[in-house]
Protein backbone atom coordinates (compact mmCIF):
# COMPACT_ATOMS: atom_id res chain seq x y z
CA UNK A 1 0.00 0.00 0.00
CA UNK A 2 0.82 3.39 -0.79
CA UNK A 3 2.21 5.28 2.48
CA UNK A 4 1.47 8.82 1.37
CA UNK A 5 -2.10 7.97 1.26
CA UNK A 6 -3.75 7.01 4.71
CA UNK A 7 -5.98 4.29 4.50
CA UNK A 8 -9.84 5.63 4.00
CA UNK A 9 -11.18 3.82 7.08
CA UNK A 10 -8.49 5.85 9.25
CA UNK A 11 -9.56 9.33 8.13
CA UNK A 12 -12.69 10.88 9.53
CA UNK A 13 -13.02 14.67 8.40
CA UNK A 14 -14.92 17.00 10.57
CA UNK A 15 -16.04 20.99 9.67
CA UNK A 16 -17.94 23.27 11.57
CA UNK A 17 -20.12 24.83 8.66
CA UNK A 18 -21.68 27.18 11.89
CA UNK A 19 -20.69 27.13 15.93
CA UNK A 20 -24.00 25.19 16.00
CA UNK A 21 -23.44 22.05 13.31
CA UNK A 22 -20.85 19.54 12.75
CA UNK A 23 -20.35 17.41 9.54
CA UNK A 24 -18.41 14.27 10.01
CA UNK A 25 -17.79 12.47 6.58
CA UNK A 26 -18.01 8.31 6.92
CA UNK A 27 -18.40 5.22 4.72
CA UNK A 28 -22.11 4.57 3.45
CA UNK A 29 -24.03 1.96 5.04
CA UNK A 30 -27.15 0.60 4.10
CA UNK A 31 -29.82 2.86 6.19
CA UNK A 32 -27.98 5.71 4.13
CA UNK A 33 -29.42 5.06 0.97
CA UNK A 34 -33.12 6.38 1.04
CA UNK A 35 -31.12 9.66 2.05
CA UNK A 36 -29.15 9.46 -0.40
CA UNK A 37 -31.26 8.85 -3.11
CA UNK A 38 -33.59 11.49 -2.10
CA UNK A 39 -30.86 14.19 -2.14
CA UNK A 40 -29.85 12.68 -5.87
CA UNK A 41 -33.34 13.33 -7.30
CA UNK A 42 -33.50 16.73 -5.33
CA UNK A 43 -30.03 17.48 -7.20
CA UNK A 44 -30.30 16.04 -10.50
CA UNK A 45 -33.04 16.13 -14.03
CA UNK A 46 -31.79 12.62 -14.71
CA UNK A 47 -30.83 11.04 -11.20
CA UNK A 48 -29.84 7.72 -10.88
CA UNK A 49 -31.92 4.95 -9.81
CA UNK A 50 -31.93 3.82 -6.39
CA UNK A 51 -30.81 0.06 -7.50
CA UNK A 52 -27.39 1.88 -9.03
CA UNK A 53 -26.49 3.31 -4.89
CA UNK A 54 -27.41 -0.05 -3.79
CA UNK A 55 -24.58 -1.66 -6.39
CA UNK A 56 -21.87 1.01 -4.64
CA UNK A 57 -22.53 0.22 -1.09
CA UNK A 58 -19.31 -2.29 -0.80
CA UNK A 59 -17.41 0.45 -2.23
CA UNK A 60 -14.90 1.91 0.01
CA UNK A 61 -15.31 5.44 -1.33
CA UNK A 62 -18.83 5.61 -1.17
CA UNK A 63 -19.16 8.20 1.78
CA UNK A 64 -21.78 10.32 3.11
CA UNK A 65 -21.48 13.41 4.88
CA UNK A 66 -23.63 13.59 8.22
CA UNK A 67 -25.22 16.45 10.30
CA UNK A 68 -26.83 15.79 13.57
CA UNK A 69 -27.30 11.89 12.17
CA UNK A 70 -28.89 13.54 9.18
CA UNK A 71 -27.43 12.29 5.50
CA UNK A 72 -27.22 15.95 3.78
CA UNK A 73 -24.38 14.56 1.14
CA UNK A 74 -22.80 11.85 -0.13
CA UNK A 75 -20.23 10.88 -3.08
CA UNK A 76 -19.85 7.96 -4.94
CA UNK A 77 -16.35 7.06 -6.44
CA UNK A 78 -14.21 3.96 -7.57
CA UNK A 79 -10.89 2.58 -8.66
CA UNK A 80 -10.85 0.75 -11.56
CA UNK A 81 -7.56 -0.47 -13.08
CA UNK A 82 -5.89 1.42 -16.30
CA UNK A 83 -2.69 -0.02 -18.51
CA UNK A 84 -1.54 -1.27 -15.02
CA UNK A 85 -2.34 1.05 -13.25
CA UNK A 86 -5.57 2.31 -10.50
CA UNK A 87 -7.64 4.96 -12.02
CA UNK A 88 -10.05 6.53 -10.21
CA UNK A 89 -13.62 8.12 -11.16
CA UNK A 90 -15.41 10.05 -9.13
CA UNK A 91 -19.16 8.96 -9.90
CA UNK A 92 -21.93 11.09 -8.46
CA UNK A 93 -21.60 13.57 -5.61
CA UNK A 94 -24.40 15.93 -4.21
CA UNK A 95 -25.41 18.07 -1.60
CA UNK A 96 -28.79 18.41 -0.57
CA UNK A 97 -30.10 21.73 -1.86
CA UNK A 98 -30.47 23.61 0.76
CA UNK A 99 -26.75 22.48 2.43
CA UNK A 100 -25.04 23.95 -0.45
CA UNK A 101 -22.48 26.33 0.00
CA UNK A 102 -21.13 25.42 3.26
CA UNK A 103 -18.11 23.31 1.81
CA UNK A 104 -19.73 20.10 2.38
CA UNK A 105 -19.35 18.93 -1.19
CA UNK A 106 -15.66 20.33 -0.79
CA UNK A 107 -15.16 17.84 1.89
CA UNK A 108 -16.51 14.91 0.49
CA UNK A 109 -14.40 15.30 -2.56
CA UNK A 110 -10.98 15.73 -0.20
CA UNK A 111 -12.07 12.29 1.49
CA UNK A 112 -13.04 10.68 -1.84
CA UNK A 113 -9.42 11.50 -3.34
CA UNK A 114 -7.77 10.20 -0.42
CA UNK A 115 -9.79 7.16 -0.46
CA UNK A 116 -8.80 6.77 -4.20
CA UNK A 117 -4.89 7.45 -3.37
CA UNK A 118 -4.99 4.70 -0.57
CA UNK A 119 -6.04 2.03 -2.84
CA UNK A 120 -3.06 3.09 -5.19
CA UNK A 121 -4.98 5.06 -8.34
CA UNK A 122 -2.43 7.82 -9.72
CA UNK A 123 -5.33 9.90 -11.32
CA UNK A 124 -9.02 10.58 -11.18
CA UNK A 125 -11.31 11.55 -13.73
CA UNK A 126 -15.21 12.64 -13.65
CA UNK A 127 -17.71 13.56 -15.92
CA UNK A 128 -19.67 17.20 -15.13
CA UNK A 129 -22.18 18.09 -16.91
CA UNK A 130 -20.77 21.62 -19.28
CA UNK A 131 -23.07 24.41 -17.68
CA UNK A 132 -22.98 23.05 -13.86
CA UNK A 133 -20.29 25.86 -13.09
CA UNK A 134 -20.10 25.82 -9.43
CA UNK A 135 -19.10 21.88 -9.79
CA UNK A 136 -16.51 22.72 -12.44
CA UNK A 137 -15.33 25.40 -10.06
CA UNK A 138 -15.42 22.90 -7.01
CA UNK A 139 -13.31 20.54 -9.42
CA UNK A 140 -10.73 23.48 -10.25
CA UNK A 141 -10.51 23.89 -6.64
CA UNK A 142 -8.74 20.51 -6.34
CA UNK A 143 -6.68 20.70 -9.34
CA UNK A 144 -8.85 18.90 -11.80
CA UNK A 145 -8.34 20.04 -15.37
CA UNK A 146 -10.55 19.74 -18.75
CA UNK A 147 -9.58 16.85 -20.51
CA UNK A 148 -12.34 16.24 -23.23
CA UNK A 149 -16.50 16.90 -23.94
CA UNK A 150 -18.08 14.32 -24.66
CA UNK A 151 -21.16 15.11 -27.01
CA UNK A 152 -24.68 14.68 -25.87
CA UNK A 153 -23.13 12.94 -23.05
CA UNK A 154 -26.74 12.94 -21.13
CA UNK A 155 -30.03 12.20 -21.79
CA UNK A 156 -30.94 15.67 -22.75
CA UNK A 157 -28.20 15.58 -24.78
CA UNK A 158 -26.04 18.32 -22.58
CA UNK A 159 -22.41 17.42 -23.37
CA UNK A 160 -19.97 16.30 -20.49
CA UNK A 161 -16.94 17.58 -19.53
CA UNK A 162 -14.30 15.25 -18.51
CA UNK A 163 -12.08 16.15 -15.73
CA UNK A 164 -8.94 14.51 -14.63
CA UNK A 165 -6.48 15.45 -11.41
CA UNK A 166 -2.96 13.34 -11.20
CA UNK A 167 -2.59 12.37 -7.32
CA UNK A 168 0.88 13.29 -5.83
Amino acid sequence: MNNLFPRVEDIRVTTTASAADTISIRSAKEPDLLAVFRIEKASFDQPWPFSAFERYLDEPTFLVAEDDAKVVGYVVADVVPNHGRGLGHVKDIAVHPTRRGEGIGSKLLERALAGIGSRGAHSVKLEVRESNESAIDLYREFGFQYLRTVPRYYDDGEDALVMVVELN
